[in-house]
């Protein structure tokens, strides 16, 4: 009988996951948009503006993993270096750099950050992000 009942949760367990499989399968087939961590790039977008440091600090980092495909975001990793928490402006200057030169717009704010930072650590990961991007906007090392 428990063998019965075990075979039954499984059947039905899959009938239940089947649609939200087929929703993430349908979202990414239907969306053009570079996906990291089963969701898509407009939603960590979104996420760089949520009230939680924890959740802008995830979703810089996930954008980070799409390297130059997450272009579209620099207008939004801009205005995150600019948060109040240096755990998210880390990792935006770590999706900046992933980035590449496609981060352009970003040069100016992070030669600010570089020079103006207060964190040797921020202001160090603004100058990495600047020699990804832009090696020519970095003055040479003293």
């Amino acid at each position: 009988m428990l063998e019965r009942i075990a075979a039954m949760a499984i059947v039905f367990g899959g009938f239940l996951a089947a649609p939200a499989v087929a929703q993430t399968t349908a979202r990414a087939s239907v969306s053009k948009e570079p996906m990291a961590e089963g969701r898509p790039l407009g939603e960590w977008i979104t996420d760089l503006q949520a009230r939680a440091p924890q959740t802008r600090n995830a979703a810089a980092y996930a954008i980070s993993t799409l390297g130059p495909a997450a272009a579209p975001a620099v207008p939004a990793l801009i205005k995150a270096l600019d948060d109040e928490s240096p755990s998210v402006r880390f990792p935006v200057t770590v999706a900046l750099r992933e980035i590449g030169p496609a981060g352009k717009a970003a040069v100016p704010r992070l030669k600010q950050m570089m020079d103006d930072e207060i964190n040797d650590e921020l202001a160090a990961a603004a100058r990495r992000a600047l020699r990804t991007i832009d090696p020519s906007a970095v003055p040479p090392s003293e």
